[in-house]
């Protein structure tokens, strides 16, 4: 007899994400979590979105996901970045208020039909022939379930680290789950240690704002979902400031103390979230780093220095705002930290984050390797969708790369091995041209509609949107314009995809057959100047997927090949690929540099002997 039909264990961005999913698709559902209170907790960074990331977050939302709807609601700040530049790296980025997101996500949380919410520890998993049924908690108390989604985040054997000093946790002042960690050790995952961190937070009347940058959201907040109608508006300002030449002597003179360069650390840090000291030591020729100060929320007095995450001791962290002009009298309220934890090597995983060990097990969020609150909600949303369709007896749903960045997330994770905290990117997608923040309803929403988490209402919108785009791009394809400095009389469309020209620009003197938002004419842009672009690159794809098999000379210097980055030149001169296939499975290989490298050999082939 079945307790529940998925218990969720984690309430964190994927395990919440995961729960509502299953639950709105009719599974009787336990989310497990050690604190009801820190439900959704934005342990690192008050903030979503970003480049990549705010793709990720779109996606979500087209799929019927929260993670959107709520930075819509609970945000204080909008951006959207790279809004100067195309729409393939175009991306929303919200700083939300902390306290208001976690009681936003609780709220919904509790208000979802066939979900409950347990406050517990988990201990351990219930196997029975080679299938998970359920969960034993630290109290004896056993719940079983015809599946379980894991989602701990950094509470998996976490340990804390504050210069030389350290104690277990899963975050600041919350128990770390080391029992489950040595249950999955015991059911024979191959474990791994990651490390991430966080900065110090500072009480905002105890900086000189006056010495710092100011940073303004957008005058015109563009949301995250599709489905939210109200206005936005900015409600907060972040600053920008730097170090200096003294506080990179600072840290350097408190390596001794550092639990990264002492050795005391073993896990593997973020490559692109980086400490200060990290950043201080690899980048000797920096004369600065740059630091954000922002607010984490509007009803509280600390301030995020985001950009500042470190792991040294406490008196050398004084030290460092000291040497910071405008710091100098901060009070900080909450000291920096790093986190060590177990995470399980994701290569152990099938498409749908389902174990291959373990039947009706599913892994998300960063036990499985990533960094991020977008990577593990994604993640989440997925094993949710897939556990409800395993258990309804229905086909189970991969997105492939060509889809989402969701898609390339999860295929990286169980094709590549993984060996650092993995955060995405848009130069690790293909298809990236096609993968963008205003076309992810028209990939995505089918999916979402097909699993009943887009109500009927929600996607009639969507129908009426994808309508009055089709009405504008035939009146732009019918449409003539002859301009004064120009003897050709091309159509609207021809004329956008010229360099320079904007859809305001080209309508200055024709009338569209109705007014589309701001969003559309963005969607639209995008969809005529990439054209061409989309078409060229897909055959690049095609061709690159056949050539799987070309041979890479063995006298190859990895270093000359143009839009290979140092470290993976590196990478590529100590394993020496032998085909183009083996060099798609080097770890961090990304879609372009793959094809900058397989241009690269073209030429070196084609290039007459001397």
């Amino acid at each position: 007899m079945y307790d529940y039909d998925l218990l969720v264990v984690g309430a964190g961005h994927a395990g919440c994400e995961a729960a509502y999913a299953a639950s709105i698709m009719g599974l009787r559902t336990c989310l497990i979590t050690i604190n009801l209170e820190s439900i959704a907790q934005m342990s690192c960074n008050p903030a979503i979105g970003g480049i990549a990331k705010g793709n990720l977050v779109r996606e979500i939302d087209a799929l019927g996901g929260l993670m959107g709807r709520i930075a819509d609601e609970t945000g204080i700040q909008f951006r959207l970045l790279n809004r100067s530049r195309g729409g393939a790296v175009q991306a929303p980025r919200a700083q939300c208020d902390k306290a208001a997101y976690r009681r936003t996500m609780k709220k919904w949380m509790e208000n979802t039909p066939g979900l409950t919410l347990y406050q517990a520890i988990v201990r351990d998993l219930l196997v029975r022939r080679g299938k998970t049924c359920g969960v034993r908690t630290v109290d004896d108390n056993e719940i079983y379930a015809k599946a379980v989604i894991l989602t701990p985040g950094t509470f998996l054997n976490g340990m804390i680290h504050i210069g030389l000093n350290s104690y277990s946790a899963g975050r600041a002042n919350e128990p770390a789950s080391q029992d489950l960690s040595r249950s999955l050790k015991k059911l024979t995952f191959n474990l791994y240690r990651l490390k991430t961190g966080t900065p110090m937070r500072l009480h905002r009347k105890s900086i000189d704002w006056k010495r710092f940058q100011i940073q303004s959201g957008d005058p015109s907040p563009v949301p995250f979902s599709f489905r939210t109608r109200k206005k936005l508006y900015n409600q907060a300002e972040c600053y920008l400031g730097h170090t200096n030449e003294n506080t990179h002597v600072l840290i350097r003179g408190g390596l001794s103390q550092s639990p990264l360069y002492s050795g005391k650390i073993t896990g593997t840090g973020t490559r692109y979230c980086p400490s200060i000291e990290d950043k201080v030591v690899k980048f000797p020729h920096r004369d600065r780093h740059q630091f954000f100060l922002e607010p984490e929320g509007l009803e509280t007095e600390e301030i995020y220095v985001n950009g500042l995450s470190s792991s040294l001791p406490l008196e050398i962290q004084r030290a460092v705002l000291d040497s910071i002009p405008g710091l100098e009298q901060s009070v900080i309220m909450r000291p920096a930290y790093g986190i060590e934890y177990d995470a399980v090597s994701p290569d152990q995983l099938k498409p749908t984050l389902e174990t291959r060990i373990l039947s009706n097990l599913y892994l998300a969020g960063q036990i499985n390797g990533t960094s991020g609150y977008e990577e593990a909600a994604a993640q989440g949303l997925i094993a949710g969708i897939n556990a409800a369709l395993k258990i309804n007896r229905r086909k189970p749903f991969i997105l492939g790369r060509e889809e989402a960045y969701a898609g390339v997330l999860i295929d990286d994770l169980i094709s590549k091995n993984i060996e650092e905290p993995y955060r995405l990117f848009t130069s690790r997608a293909e298809y990236r041209l096609q993968l963008r923040i205003d076309n992810a309803d028209r990939r995505l929403i089918k999916y979402g509609t097909r699993f009943g988490l887009i109500g009927k209402a929600d996607h009639t919108r969507y129908l009426e949107k994808q309508d009055r785009i089709r009405r504008v791009m035939a009146f732009l394809t019918e449409e003539t314009l002859l301009l004064p400095e120009s003897r050709e009389r091309l159509s609207l469309k021809e004329w956008l995809k010229k360099p320079g020209f904007s859809y305001d620009r080209i309508l200055s003197t024709h009338t569209p057959p109705l007014d589309l938002t701001e969003e559309e004419t963005r969607h639209i842009e995008s969809e005529i100047k990439y054209e061409g672009y989309i078409k060229r690159q897909e055959k690049e794809i095609s061709q690159l997927r056949k050539t799987a098999s070309q041979k890479i000379p063995a006298d190859l210097d990895f270093s000359r090949v143009s839009g290979l980055t140092k470290e993976m030149a590196e990478k590529m001169t100590k394993l020496q690929p032998r085909t183009l296939g083996e060099a798609n499975k080097t770890p961090g290989i990304t879609p372009a540099a793959l094809v900058n490298l397989h241009l690269h050999i073209k030429l070196k082939l084609n290039r007459p002997s001397r």
